[in-house]
């Protein structure tokens, strides 16, 4: 099948994981400043999932960061505000503007800068559809069964400056009684529905807001005469509160049929909410958080809470998702091997965006790249420094495949542009571990303590950052970081070296180079010789690099940088970041260009097995069946990295002779495929699955 074979390298989807449950669409961040900061929430809502119905009150606290005669508000498309008062209880008009997804509220008397206000919103609507949502076509909220996902970037409330603005929570969510709820904070739960949130009986007589017709671009909202968010909840309905009293983000709500299983270690207890048929690895699961907090509490200080709840997410939306003592997963992801990588990412934000989280849209990496690099650091833990180097590559192919922009500078970016997500994840996450190189371990996790310590409950700007590791490291830091978030682009390193016998043994004259004219890091140099291998670190300072090293068996090869600890060009690398990009296209469609960065891929190895698969899915797509398979039988004649290519690639030839009616050349391919005993992704199965029955293809297929 296709997507098995996209699945088994890490694409730029896998890299969107956790950020598409994060980020918000750029034309928000690119509409105006913010000139508000909500800092607090009283929310009450009533989900209803038979009818897919969210009824809502939201009261926002804010503060003017400006003189404002309008309060503008992000709020899903899917939302009709149907009342917005003041403090007072006095009816203000609302207007909706549905290319945004946002809600302008004018101030009668304005506001100066510093001064705080309150606005109270009621507002409703049918939520399952992605094309309202924020993010057109990523459906983050959905009201419906057996699991409803109000997600903080689904903007199921009024938001301001996502992901920037932190702020308190009461939230107040009632559901049917079959139905349990989860978000931030400890749960108090009443049973018969929820506390009588309507205004008092004499607020009837004040003007309403009446709705207005909506236009392609903006919808104007007037008073109307609504119970909406403050109608009592339904008899038989069971009313969850939450309190978070931290400032934060604690703005995600999942509610379904879950069942609880908790596991307690080390003074930490998980909650696992799964469904019923996913309940039997909940245990599992749940240990594998357990110990994964563990591991981040050795080297980062304790997390916000003592307790974190694991919650299923439906397949339908983002991968994974975070909030304050929340980590949401998709069902696809909770399989009987545990996809620790991708909870340990996820687990990250407890630190990395709870505690502290970014200043502003350029300092975006310091949390997710933060998060990337946590889930390096775990790899390292628990697979060992060789699972700890295929993690770094990723990283490294996701840095290099969109290096365009500064990272420094991506807050000019639209947040799920394909560089936006690769430079503040990938990239972010680089920049980490070239510290740590530069730093020492010590010293590094010394520096992300005492970050979490100073900056506890507080956004973090790269001046922040740098204030800190300066003062772990004793010395000016300006060098590193201007070089890593001011510019573009990686060296490619050259080595060119010559071997003297000497009285003690050999002396290595030799002289590294690369074409970064300003570049300034240490290098390591691993010298392999007769005798035992040696290491030595060098300052690579320009273009060209000199340096001797004595060695007392005779040197047979000097690898520069062997382990990775600096960002750099590389043919294998360039090979790998075409694939990426060429697998992003095909996911936007964009076939043709997407043959064009294969192709580029086949020119840095042209026995490149992945790049000729890639090549025949794309031929596949296009129904071009002979083009395909001679890409398949090329992907079979490379170099067979990486393995499951050999075994895919018989199934796919398989399938194309099924199609066009050579049942007997298909069986052929089928027989090969079970011979390789390589079942990645179900291929054994599906290989069997054909043998019996002849390959049928659909419109999904």
């Amino acid at each position: 099948m296709q997507s098995a074979g996209r699945t088994k390298t890490r694409a730029v989807l896998v890299t969107l994981i956790v950020l598409a449950g994060l980020l918000p669409a750029a034309s928000m961040w690119a509409a105006e400043k913010p000139r508000i900061q909500a800092e607090d929430y009283s929310i009450e809502a009533k989900v209803s999932p038979q009818s897919h119905k969210l009824t809502a009150r939201a009261v926002v606290k804010f503060v003017a960061l400006d003189d404002i005669s309008i309060a503008t508000f992000e709020l899903h498309n899917s939302l009709r505000v149907t009342q917005v008062t003041d403090e007072q209880g006095n009816a203000l008009a609302a207007e909706r503007v549905s290319q945004d997804s946002s809600i302008r509220v004018p101030l009668p008397n304005g506001m100066t800068k510093g001064q705080e206000a309150t606005l109270t919103f009621d507002y409703e609507g049918i939520v399952t559809s992605a094309d309202d949502s924020p993010v057109p076509g990523l459906r983050l909220a959905y009201v419906g069964d057996p699991i409803t996902y109000l997600l903080y970037s689904g903007r199921w409330f009024p938001v301001t400056n996502y992901g920037i603005d932190r702020f308190t929570a009461r939230l107040k969510i009632s559901a049917p009684p079959e139905y349990t709820v989860v978000a931030s904070g400890g749960a108090a739960v009443a049973e018969g529905g929820a506390a009588d949130s309507s205004k008092p009986a004499e607020d009837a007589a004040k003007p309403k807001l009446q709705a207005r017709p909506r236009t392609e671009k903006r919808e104007k909202t007037a008073s109307a005469p609504t119970k909406a968010g403050g109608a009592k909840a339904d008899a038989g309905m069971k009313t969850f509160s939450f309190t978070w009293t931290k400032p934060s983000f604690p703005g995600t709500v999942v509610i379904g049929k879950f069942v609880d299983t908790p596991v307690s270690e080390a003074g930490m207890t998980v909650h696992t909410y799964f469904l019923k048929d996913k309940a039997g690895l909940a245990q599992q699961y749940g240990e594998t958080v357990a110990k994964e907090l563990g591991f981040f509490i050795t080297i980062y200080g304790v997390p916000i809470s003592s307790e974190l709840k694991l919650v299923e997410l439906p397949d339908d939306s983002v991968p994974t998702a975070w909030a304050p003592e929340v980590v949401g997963i998709a069902a696809r992801n909770i399989n009987a091997k545990v996809n620790y990588r991708l909870l340990a990412n996820a687990v990250a934000h407890q630190w990395f965006g709870t505690i502290v989280s970014p200043a502003t849209r350029n300092d975006w990496w310091i949390q997710d790249g933060g998060a990337r690099y946590s889930e390096s650091r775990y790899i390292e833990y628990a697979s060992g420094p060789a699972g700890a180097q295929e993690a770094v590559k990723d990283m490294a192919v996701g840095a290099l495949a969109y290096d365009s922009v500064p990272l420094g500078q991506i807050g000019t970016l639209d947040t799920f542009d394909p560089v936006f997500q690769s430079m503040a994840n990938d990239k972010g996450g680089m920049v980490y571990h070239m510290l740590r190189w530069v730093m020492g371990d010590q010293r590094f996790d010394k520096a992300m303590r005492t970050l979490f310590q100073s900056y506890s409950g507080k956004p973090v700007g790269v001046k922040d950052l740098q204030k800190v590791t300066e003062d772990i490291q004793g010395e000016q830091m300006t060098w590193f970081f201007s070089q890593w978030l001011d510019s573009t682009g990686a060296p490619e390193f050259k080595n060119k070296y010559t071997v003297f016998r000497v009285k003690k043994g050999f002396r290595v004259v030799g002289q590294v180079q690369q074409d970064l004219d300003l570049f300034r890091m240490p290098v390591q140099l691993k010298i392999d010789t007769d005798g035992k291998t040696e290491d030595k670190t060098i300052d690579v300072v320009g273009t060209d690099s000199s340096y001797t090293i004595e060695t007392f068996g005779k040197p047979r090869r000097i690898t520069v940088d062997p382990n990775n600890w600096v960002l750099k060009n590389s043919g294998d690398l360039k090979l790998r970041t075409a694939i990426m990009r060429g697998q992003q296209m095909v996911q936007q469609g964009n076939l043709a260009d997407s043959l064009k960065e294969f192709q580029r891929a086949i020119e840095q190895n042209k026995n490149s097995s992945l790049a000729h698969y890639r090549i025949a899915e794309v031929f596949y797509l296009q129904r071009n069946y002979q083009a395909a398979a001679n890409a398949y039988r090329d992907s079979l004649n490379g170099d067979g990295e990486p393995r499951w290519t050999e075994v895919w690639s018989h199934i796919q030839l398989g399938k194309i002779f099924d199609i066009t009616g050579q049942r007997e050349r298909a069986l052929g391919e089928y027989r090969q495929a079970l011979q390789t005993n390589d079942n990645t992704q179900g291929a054994l199965d599906e290989g069997r699955k054909y043998l019996s029955t002849p390959f049928q293809r659909t419109d999904q297929q």
